[in-house]
């Protein structure tokens, strides 16, 4: 079979699988939805930190020599600073959307009518940052692929299901981040969607000019793990606070533990597999 062919469906299958996942939970009712949906949010925290931390990170810094550590981790301090300066923009667009002081709004509805749960003009912008990082992501996903592939087909084949594999849970998060976020059930779906096509394009792009995208490849794992960080750190756990009484606390704390002990057993599987 034609390598590009390979390329393109093999970066297809972590998108389809992580997309029926989603709307096995899309399916649910109301009030499962938001029971879970709390859950959902504790869990994306662990994984997101276990994917920048455990995973893009030390990725990003085997890829480059020594004397360009400090390069990488300035790429990291500005991709997390500028996704700050990212999410005052999209505040400022949406504050419609929830409590914005410079409107006065009291953050009860939305711009349609619907009431929303949050008091913060970044809820909105939240969604817009998960979408963007896990395209990022999905992206770099399509160039690793791609290029697993272009050294040995069986080492492509692997590689794909091992991304495949930790990009499951991982979007169940995303789309009950978006969901949160006050996203419709409809747009979280497509925007899920449309963020794992990245790693269809990271992919055909990779095999077409992987020469030029190896030397950056790097910065964007860099970047990747920014968006990640910022969202958890800046965006969610502060709205675990909300709820302070012990059982909250500690069921909060097994499921963030719960998403990094998933994700880091998901890596390491995948290098076993690798290394045998």
């Amino acid at each position: 079979m034609n390598l590009l062919l390979l390329i393109i469906i093999f970066t297809a299958v972590g998108g389809v699988l992580s997309v029926l996942a989603a709307a096995v939970f899309l399916l649910l009712r109301d009030h499962h939805r938001n029971a879970i949906l709390p859950h959902g949010i504790s869990f994306a925290i662990g994984a997101l930190l276990a994917v920048a931390f455990w995973g893009l990170i030390p990725e990003a810094f085997e890829k480059v020599k020594p004397e360009a550590f400090q390069a990488l981790s300035g790429t990291i301090l500005a991709g997390i600073l500028g996704f700050f300066v990212l999410e005052k923009l999209l505040i400022w667009r949406h504050c419609h959307y929830g409590h914005c002081e410079a409107h006065g709004d009291d953050g009860q509805n939305d711009h349609h009518g619907h009431g929303h749960s949050h008091s913060h003009g970044g809820a909105k912008s939240a969604g817009a940052l998960i979408i963007l990082g896990d395209s990022i992501h999905n992206f770099v996903d399509g160039v690793l692929i791609a290029a697993a592939f272009l050294t040995d087909v069986q080492l492509g084949i692997v590689t794909s299901l091992a991304v495949a594999a930790h990009e499951i849970p991982q979007e169940v998060g995303d789309f009950a981040i978006l969901l949160d976020s006050g996203y419709s059930r409809g747009k979280a779906l497509f925007y899920n969607v449309l963020a794992s096509l990245t790693t269809v394009l990271g992919g055909v792009l990779a095999y077409f000019s992987l020469a030029d995208l190896h030397d950056s490849l790097p910065y964007f794992l860099a970047l990747a793990a920014s968006s990640f960080i910022y969202i958890a750190v800046a965006d969610l756990i502060p709205s675990l606070h909300t709820k302070t009484d012990m059982k909250t606390s500690l069921q909060q704390i097994a499921l963030i533990a719960a998403g990094v002990l998933l994700i880091c057993l998901l890596h390491g599987i995948a290098h076993n597999i690798k290394m045998a």
